[in-house]
């Protein structure tokens, strides 16, 4: 059960902040994020080397993607298109509101139930997709948390748990001029929670995690956004390419 949290302020500086865990098998081959796609050289994106998409990426005019699986529909299905190619489909576009309106255009029953956010510095929305038809949700200012339920769905024992303790953070404050992103104050932190019950422990309920049968917290995202009054800064990515509670958040190079 991935895990993405969003923080929308439209007037400020950083008008978007993501942080998002990936949780997979550990032997599902992948690649850190960067320029894999020769095809499309305006994206930097994970790679899923199985299926060749990706969960999470950015392009260079900042529209950012992020695909979840809704409950009950991990690992592929015979038939069905990977849903890794959304992400890329997403990044094919300048801004996040075309974006949106092309995904939800497409055939929901060639893919397998998921959740996805397409976002950029001026909009955002939840695109829900369980099977029959895929509906773009505009995300309102504020904080968000999405896993494999609904949006802000406290339902899910990890938003329940997580929602208000993002809420009492200090918003973070990037800056790509440093050589650790800037100030990300608690969010780290809170990505790399083990849970109230001691490491490894999903039913924690836990933020990062390890099960027995190999699935887990694989890798772990910050990004954030400038507005257009700070351009020309780029983007903010940082990424810890495994638990972030062992792994240390590098940058990813964003720059052509």
């Amino acid at each position: 059960m991935c895990t993405l949290v969003l923080l929308r302020r439209p007037t400020e500086s950083w008008p978007l902040v993501v942080a998002a865990n990936r949780d997979e098998m550990a032997d599902r081959p992948w690649r850190r994020p960067g320029r894999w796609w020769d095809d499309r050289p305006e994206a930097v994106a994970g790679r899923d080397e199985l299926a060749g998409g990706s969960w999470l990426g950015i392009n260079d005019t900042g529209v950012v993607a992020a695909i979840l699986n809704r409950m009950g529909t991990l690992g592929p299905e015979a038939g069905k298109r990977s849903r890794g190619e959304l992400v890329l489909e997403a990044l094919d576009h300048a801004d996040a509101a075309d974006a949106a309106e092309a995904l939800a255009g497409l055939e929901a029953g060639s893919y397998r139930p998921f959740n996805m956010v397409v976002a950029d510095n001026r909009d955002a929305f939840w695109m829900r997709a369980d099977g029959r038809a895929i509906r773009k949700v505009p995300i309102a200012p504020g904080l968000h948390m999405l896993s494999a339920l609904d949006l802000d769905d406290r339902s899910s024992p990890r938003i329940a748990a997580y929602f208000d303790r993002f809420g009492t953070l200090a918003p973070p404050c990037p800056d790509p001029a440093r050589p650790d992103g800037g100030d990300w104050g608690g969010w780290p932190g809170l990505m790399a929670d083990t849970g109230a019950t001691g490491p490894d422990g999903e039913e924690a309920p836990a933020m990062c995690f390890s099960r027995a049968d190999g699935f887990g917290t694989v890798s772990s995202s910050l990004i954030a956004l400038p507005s257009m009054a700070l351009a020309p800064l780029p983007p903010v990515w940082r990424f810890a390419a495994g638990r972030p509670d062992r792994t240390a958040f590098t940058e990813v190079e964003l720059r052509m």
